[in-house]
């Protein structure tokens, strides 16, 4: 039997933090090459929310040479743009068409994020768990990696499955393929430089709540010298009163390489002062060769553009088949 396919995407917000990187990324491609991965730029999905056009194809790029940079083989893993195989845009459509609309609106997220933008809100965030099912749908995965705040999604997509097999199919012969979840291991879970009880993320107003991979050696210096920590000597980890302590040592442990029993034997006795350039360091050292690759991987651009069309080629010929089946189920005529 040949690899598991597996599918999944992240949306092309351009630069990825420690917390993206630590959290999923490093452990993904310790495991790529147990299973066929296809992996796409969700530019589709990034404008679901107000969006700054000048940056969507820059980021998009961005985030491909970040994906080549942090380790994704190619032998295991096709990467591409969402937007530039159509067939996601039109298996959505005709997954509209047979998807209830009370559905979409009891979804968590658009609640939450529709709350958010007021009367400007747009089709598309109501809209976006569809396309999300159009990108599962088109490549027959058997499992797709959700995280706790994905989960609801893929059973609506398990849901569209089973409406549209039992509305356009026979029962022994069902035209899409139902997806199961992989959930994910939990990588380390990376606090805010800023506040060590809350994850870091992109959408923190404030750049020094994170480190960005792409950062340089200063402003790697600069956040970690300005990072939040406490009045108290010695550090420790799991001391639910010194939520700051144990974020950055578990940084330090995961940056370093080194076993949780080691950090905390070495900084046991150690200040603030200290220990904040010796964190500085091995931060700019562990990002160093990411950094590296990806100025590589950016000054060729016919080698990303070509990793790319070679992508959108591989998934197309997946994808499109696909979408011919479901047009065929509901009695489409072909294209002549």
């Amino acid at each position: 039997m040949g690899r598991q396919r597996v599918l999944s995407g992240v949306q092309s917000t351009g630069n990825l933090h420690l917390g993206n990187y630590l959290g999923a990324i490093r452990n993904w491609v310790e495991i790529q090459s147990q299973y066929e991965n296809y992996l796409f730029i969700a530019d589709l999905h990034a404008i679901t929310v107000p969006h700054k056009p000048a940056e969507l194809a820059s980021n998009t790029y961005t985030l491909a040479a970040l994906y080549l940079a942090c380790g994704l083989d190619l032998n295991d893993s096709t990467i591409f743009v969402q937007s530039h195989v159509p067939a996601h845009s039109e298996l959505t459509w005709l997954l509209n068409c047979i998807t209830p609309l009370n559905w979409l609106q009891d979804m968590i997220q658009f609640k939450e994020k529709a709350l958010k933008q007021g009367e400007n809100v747009g089709v598309g965030l109501l809209d976006y768990p569809v396309l999300m099912a159009a990108d599962i749908l088109l490549y027959n995965p058997d499992k797709v990696p959700v995280g706790e705040d994905q989960k609801q999604h893929l059973e609506l997509t398990r849901d569209i499955v089973n409406r549209f097999n039992h509305q356009f199919a026979k029962p022994d012969q069902p035209v899409l393929k139902l997806p199961e979840p992989m959930i994910r291991k939990e990588g380390a879970r990376v606090m805010s430089l800023t506040d060590g009880t809350k994850k870091m993320s992109k959408s923190d107003p404030s750049e020094l709540s994170r480190i960005n991979l792409l950062d340089s050696p200063d402003e790697i210096a600069k956040k970690i010298k300005r990072c939040k920590t406490d009045p108290i000597r010695g550090l420790e980890f799991d001391n639910p009163e010194r939520p700051e302590s144990n974020n950055l040592l578990t940084l330090y442990m995961l940056l370093s390489s080194k076993t949780k029993e080691e950090v905390a034997a070495e900084c046991q006795d150690m200040g603030w002062g200290q220990f904040k350039p010796l964190l500085t360091e091995t931060a700019i050292n562990a990002l160093k060769p990411i950094q590296e690759k990806y100025q590589a991987v950016t000054n060729d651009k016919g080698y990303l553009e070509s990793v790319l069309r070679d992508g959108k080629q591989k998934a197309e010929a997946i994808a499109n088949q696909t979408l011919n089946q479901v047009k065929a189920a509901m009695g489409y005529s072909m294209p002549l």
